[in-house]
Parts: structure tokens; C-alpha cells; sequence
């Protein structure tokens, strides 16, 4: 049963419901060594949980966890719609976006 509704359109119910599924499937993807369907699955996944995620959360000019990918940081120069678009802090400054999911406040409990 494929899901047609856009992630927009669906209620934090629906979002949370179509992540579970998601994980279960790249579960099952991974025991079976599917690496590439694996991440596909995760990827969307995360794209589901970036729209249970209020935009506003995300401050222009400031710097976030990447989360995955510890040890690295993330600039936000703007938001483009699920999107944080920016450089990663450390590298060639080539800019890249980011789900806005993937990024997690440097500033916990100050």
C-alpha cells in the first residue's frame, strides 16, 4: 500500500505512521543487503520527520549539529522550503543543503 499523499498534506499522525513504515522497510532492506534501498528508505524517512519540524526553529546564521555525522557543523545561511542551505564549518565552504531534520542546536542547556 504506497502512501500518495504528500508529506505537506499529511497530520503529524499520518508523518509519524509513514516514518515507522519507512524505518521498518529499510530494517527489512538492511537484513536482506540492500544497502542502496537502505538508504533510500532512510533518506525518506527523514524527509518525513523535517516536515514535523516547524521551518521557524531554524535560525538564519547559526551553526547546528549535523546529525549522522558527528564532530561536524552546519552554517544556515537560508531556508528554502524543508531545506537548510549553507556550508559545512571546517571545509571549502561549498554550499549544500541540508533536511532541516539533520540539524540539531549546538547551544543545549546554556
Amino acid at each position: 500500500m504506497e502512501n500518495s499523499k504528500k508529506y505537506s498534506e499529511m497530520n503529524e499522525h499520518e508523518l509519524r505512521s509513514e516514518i515507522g513504515s519507512l524505518m521498518e522497510k529499510a530494517r527489512k532492506a538492511e537484513q536482506m543487503g540492500m544497502i542502496n534501498e537502505f538508504a533510500v528508505y532512510q533518506r525518506k524517512a527523514l524527509m518525513a520527520k523535517s516536515y514535523m519540524i516547524d521551518p521557524k526553529t531554524i535560525i538564519k546564521g547559526e551553526i547546528y549539529r549535523i546529525e549522522g555525522d558527528e564532530g561536524v557543523f552546519f552554517h544556515v545561511d537560508y531556508l528554502k522550503g524543508r531545506f537548510a542551505w549553507g556550508y559545512r564549518l571546517g571545509g571549502e565552504r561549498a554550499e549544500e543543503a541540508l533536511p532541516i531534520a539533520m540539524l540539531q542546536p549546538v547551544k543545549k542547556g546554556l
